[in-house]
């Protein structure tokens, strides 16, 4: 039975589930566990088993096979104790949460030690009468003998919580890197066989076989600004890198309509050359912003008729111009956090925005971007489920949504909260690209570096990531918040990270001889391939694609002798 308590029934302090972690799951490295990346974004009637049968909480008593804590609402909300946290170990955890005594309620889990308090490890909007699903996690700066982990409404009404099946799964840092690899390996790989005949189809064992991966399949980008426009060292060494790309700023309204009416795409014309020339695709970013401080200073002050009529101007004639170029368009930017339109024009203004977009591109994928979704939780404008909740309502209204963006500023990453987000917006099964990668300039550089691998490792390693743009445009006077080279193009420390990455996220050259039965196999990165095949003087040679599942490519050349 679930027991949940009113303020008649509070005790001094609070009620708390004790618990004991340290010796738990100190396994090998082959024996750790397998991270679980289920999640739910409905509410349901009643709570599903605990993730990892609990964790650490699995020793608590269980009714048919869901675990109930103890809810108590007092001054700091439900609570655990948690004894022997250790310092560099991954905790990821999941809970089911419902309320009584509002209708909704965004519920934040914040961890307490002795030396710090982690203000958000998890949220979900919860409701009354159903179960929701909270997920998240956290690593700890120091080792804990002592920790509270709590639950609290984020408005501070007074509200009754209800937990279910909660779950606390440790993981070293070997173990979270080897999930980490064990995804890659499934999802971004595939295995090939080349076969080797003569031309009456007779196998050739030992010949020479030469594969050469010649385009990746994962868009791996940079935003890059006007500054590339005519600088050859920085084209040969964005070139040499990436293979997407997306304008800092030069695609913005302000940019393209500085002044009403003269509407200049000069600058972005030739960015979009460049792209072209060198075969690399680019986003679209952005139609509208809807923080007032970058709409044009003219706009601002516009009435609601004549702004109407200006936003009506700015997408036609933006899609007009390049319409089939960008491979998305992120409409109308940071839309959880501003509605600069939406004020002015009304609740219907973004629906517009996307109904125009799509009719006007409709090949293109249409993205809802914003900050502060993956970076933490704390932010209330932009949990996980606020995000959800507002893309169902436009995908409710009639909106064509395609994409999930993610910009990704982060400063000190969580990786298990940022892998738990990234599962539950997976739940939607739309593309989910992360479209603005840095980490803030508060770091020294080579901590900045650090970061950027933890989250770009994070990032290529889930299966539902289908793109990753890092927001490193190079200017005289340095970067947004992190710069990956000098203005000499040396690498500096995230640099170097960068390029390790992509070395390592690339089959590069195989080299190879057939078997007995005239075969040769490899497990390559997604993307395009070149492959030869020798045997004495004699060669023949062809292309394939490896563009993922479970199945081996099978490709077969023919020599003639």
């Amino acid at each position: 039975m679930i027991l949940a308590a009113t303020f008649l029934d509070i005790i001094p302090f609070f009620m708390v589930l004790v618990l004991f972690v340290g010796t738990c799951l100190v396994s090998p490295l082959h024996d750790g566990p397998m991270y679980d990346s289920t999640a739910y974004t409905e509410c349901k009637e009643e709570p599903e088993k605990p993730l990892y049968n609990g964790g650490v909480f699995e020793s608590q008593p269980q009714s048919g096979g869901v675990q109930h804590a103890i809810a108590l609402y007092a001054v700091n909300g439900p609570s655990f104790i948690l004894h022997s946290l250790t310092q560099d170990t991954i905790y990821s955890f999941s809970i089911w949460v419902r309320i009584e005594g509002s209708s909704s309620g965004l519920i934040r889990a914040s961890l307490q030690t002795e030396n710090e308090t982690y203000d958000c490890i998890g949220t979900v909007l919860a409701k009354s009468g159903c179960w929701s699903f909270l997920k998240g996690g956290f690593l700890l700066n120091w080792p804990s003998t002592s920790s509270m982990l709590f639950f609290q409404n984020t408005d501070g009404k007074d509200i009754n919580i209800e937990l279910a099946s909660p779950s606390l799964q440790p993981f070293t840092k070997q173990q979270w890197r080897f999930n980490q690899e064990y995804l890659i390996n499934t999802h971004r790989k595939q295995a090939v066989t080349i076969h080797v005949s003569d031309s009456n189809g007779k196998r050739m064992q030992g010949a020479t076989i030469n594969i050469e991966q010649i385009s990746k399949d994962f868009p791996f980008g940079s935003s890059i600004a006007k500054t590339i426009l005519g600088n050859m060292p920085y084209q040969n060494w964005f070139v040499k890198r990436f293979n997407a790309a997306v304008f800092e700023n030069e695609l913005k309204w302000y940019a393209t309509e500085p002044d009403q009416g003269k509407v200049n795409y000069t600058i972005s014309d030739q960015m979009l050359q460049f792209v072209r020339t060198n075969k690399i695709i680019a986003r679209g970013h952005n139609i509208f912003w809807e923080d007032p401080k970058y709409t044009p200073a003219w706009a601002r002050n516009l009435t609601g008729i004549q702004l109407q009529a200006a936003v009506d101007s700015r997408i036609q004639s933006l899609m007009n111009q390049y319409r089939e170029e960008f491979i998305h368009w992120d409409v109308s930017n940071e839309m959880l956090h501003f509605d600069f339109y939406e004020k002015r024009l009304g609740p219907d203004a973004t629906l517009h925005f996307f109904e125009t977009a799509h009719k006007s591109d409709p090949l293109a994928t249409l993205f809802m971007n914003d900050f502060n979704v993956v970076e933490t939780c704390s932010d209330v404008n932009s949990t996980v489920d606020t995000y959800i909740s507002r893309l169902r309502e436009l995908q409710q209204n009639g909106v064509f949504m395609d994409g999930i963006g993610l910009e990704s500023h982060f400063t000190v990453p969580n990786l298990p909260l940022m892998r738990a987000i990234i599962d539950k917006l997976a739940t939607l099964n739309l593309p989910i690209w992360l479209t603005e990668v840095d980490i803030s300039k508060t770091l020294d550089k080579d901590t900045q570096a650090i970061y950027l691998e933890q989250v770009l490792r994070e990032g290529f390693s889930h299966p539902s990531v289908n793109g990753i743009m890092l927001w490193t445009a190079l200017h005289p006077q340095g970067c947004y918040q992190m710069c990956l080279t000098d203005n000499d193009f040396r690498n500096l420390p995230s640099g170097d990270v960068v390029d390790k990455l992509l070395q390592e996220w690339q089959t590069g050259h195989a080299e190879g001889v057939t078997d007995e039965h005239g075969s040769y196999s490899i497990f390559g990165f997604l993307g395009e391939y070149r492959v030869t095949a020798t045997y004495g003087n004699k060669t023949a040679d062809t292309t394939f694609s490896l563009c993922g599942g479970r199945e081996t490519k099978h490709v077969t050349i023919s020599i003639r002798l």
